[in-house]
């Protein structure tokens, strides 16, 4: 059972490290710019519900992937409902998902959102753009049974 954890989190890693990303731009984006792209998200989320969402967040062309910016969604168990990075994703198991220092980034998340509807957490991650493991930031909301979020780097 551990061997099969062990396997099933090594795979959700390396698919995470290989996402398919939008090619880096000159200027990266901003905490305002991500705040933004989860409120849109959000509203989107209210008017057409999960399923019609979470199709429009995979989709590189749905509105909701800018710049290096997209939106990720996981659900009040840490099972990833879309992630506009990776749509390959979806439906996999995140929740014990943790960053290059051991940080449990899901968990982290989840606890940023229980008292308040919106946090922002820091972890380290392996930015695409410079192929550099560096401080990333993300903006999350708690909307009914999900986290709605989106990250960017820091120096």
């Amino acid at each position: 059972m551990a061997h099969t954890r062990l396997l099933h989190a090594a795979t959700l890693a390396a698919g995470l490290l290989t996402a398919a990303v939008v090619p880096a731009l000159a200027v990266p984006s901003t905490p305002d710019q991500a705040k933004a792209l989860v409120q849109d998200a959000v509203a989107y989320l209210k008017a057409k519900g999960a399923a019609e969402a979470a199709k429009a967040f995979n989709d590189p062309k749905g509105g909701f992937v800018r710049q290096d910016l997209y939106v990720f969604v996981f659900d009040k168990a840490g099972h990833y409902v879309a992630s506009g990075g990776n749509p390959a994703l979806t439906g996999q198991d995140a929740a014990t998902l943790t960053d290059a220092e051991g940080k449990p980034i899901v968990q982290e998340m989840m606890k940023a959102t229980a008292a308040n509807p919106a946090g922002v957490v820091e972890y380290v991650w392996l930015n695409r753009a410079s192929n550099k493991v560096e401080h990333k930031h993300s903006y999350i909301v708690r909307e009914g049974d999900y986290l709605v979020g989106s990250g960017y780097y820091t120096e």
